[in-house]
């Protein structure tokens, strides 16, 4: 199974041209800014009616207000994506979770408090084998540029130990870009965006 992860695409999505394989995965920040444009989400999604994928998943990330939008207005999001939001999706027996909520960020798309975000990653199927989240757990692809600083979630770290999915996919830091495994788990910052910059999309054959 061939799996193509992207994240932060931040409006620049046409530069990834046209892409395939088995399944699509995009961890949130499909949107540029602040504010909520409803232009953002049907470019993307268009753009997404183009790739040649069995399914693609996709969930928000704290840019995506016009996502956080259409969900409380009960609109659906895309028209050729699966959003996926505290839901799993079975495809050939591989259960993905995807979940977009965010720490540290007040005002931002999909912030959430420390406490409630504990009670949030909790609710993560212990059977999990493909977990998407928009911020990446603990000391894990999390330093900003040129730093020491960890910005990651300690609380999701530690569920991610505890359940062990086969692969953990994110974004959000842009600068820690790559992948690295622990423990058995793939950990993957698939962030396309950095400092005007463009990284490649990240395959994984499961």
């Amino acid at each position: 199974m061939k799996i193509v992860i992207i994240s932060d695409t931040h409006g620049r999505h046409e530069e990834l041209g046209n892409m395939e394989g088995d399944i699509l995965i995009h961890c949130g920040d499909v949107c540029l800014g602040f504010d909520a444009f409803d232009y953002e989400l049907d470019a993307i999604d268009n753009w997404f009616s183009k790739q040649r994928f069995s399914a693609i998943l996709c969930i928000g990330g704290n840019h995506d207000r016009p996502i956080q939008h259409r969900v409380e207005r009960r609109i659906p999001v895309f028209q050729n994506a699966v959003y996926l939001q505290d839901e799993t999706f079975n495809y050939k027996g591989i259960k993905f979770y995807g979940t977009p909520w965010t720490p540290d960020l007040y005002g931002w798309a999909f912030y959430q408090a420390n406490d409630k975000l504990k009670i949030i990653w909790e609710q993560i199927p212990s059977d999990t084998d493909i977990l998407i989240t928009h911020t990446p757990p603990w000391q894990i692809l999390d330093s900003p540029r040129y730093s020491a600083l960890h910005l990651g979630c300690p609380h999701l770290r530690k569920r991610v130990e505890t359940i062990r999915p086969q692969l953990h996919c994110f974004g959000h830091n842009h600068a820690s870009y790559g992948q690295k495994e622990m423990n058995g788990t793939l950990f993957v910052n698939a962030s396309i965006v950095s400092r005007g910059n463009m990284n490649l999309p990240i395959s994984i054959e499961l």
